[in-house]
């Protein structure tokens, strides 16, 4: 996808949040909730699925107490809200590599922003954890705050206009193929980041 970009093609770069500027294991959470349930990590992960309560939860339009409450339901184990976010905030495995030092290189050419698919939980946890390194955004568009989830069109729509610069001028980069489609569906030109190195060489070919 490199070879789209070049130097002078980007107004803008648009990030997502994990698995692209912070690192995401999920097995913390499960092996959290395990712990605290008293059962195998495998039964849990058996039953979780990403739901339409993840989805609502995501958009901020239920709480956090009633997906939680869809959760215990769902994986059939008793554990408090207390323990939920517990696991659930267990995810953040630090910053994705090189990252800490790509995106001041980066800001210092094109303002940057990121765009995550997100519940209230996480955002008041990785903005406090990560203070530093979500500092170098100008505007963090986040799902359970705009009430939109990438890929729907109408949330890249929303963001860009937010941007205030043509689609063809933001540089998106995102872990998962589903909105990368999405992105591009809406004009936008957008870097599948499968390694820790595909920020670095799109910045490269960008000339930053």
């Amino acid at each position: 996808m490199t070879s789209l970009l070049s130097p002078g093609s980007a107004d803008a770069l648009l990030f997502d949040i994990g698995r692209v500027v912070l690192d995401i294991d999920f097995s913390k959470a499960i092996t959290c909730w395990a712990g605290h349930a008293g059962c195998e990590p495998q039964s849990i992960v058996a039953r979780y699925v990403r739901d339409e309560a993840y989805r609502l939860h995501e958009m901020g339009k239920i709480t956090d107490e009633a997906y939680f409450d869809s959760l215990r339901r769902s994986l059939g184990i008793e554990i408090s809200d207390a323990q939920f976010l517990e696991g659930w905030n267990a995810i953040f495995a630090g910053e994705m590599p090189d990252i800490a030092s790509l995106l001041p290189r980066a800001a210092k050419h094109v303002p940057l922003y990121a765009f995550s698919n997100t519940n209230r939980p996480h955002v008041e946890y990785f903005s406090r954890e990560y203070a530093d390194v979500l500092g170098h955004f100008r505007e963090l568009y986040l799902s359970s705050s705009i009430g939109l989830r990438k890929p729907d069109a109408e949330a890249f729509d929303h963001v860009v206009a937010a941007i205030g610069v043509p689609a063809e001028r933001i540089v998106f980069f995102d872990d998962l193929a589903e909105n990368i489609e999405g992105a591009r569906a809406r004009g936008l030109t957008a870097v599948h980041v499968t390694s820790p190195h595909d920020v670095g060489e799109a910045l490269k070919a960008l000339g930053f």
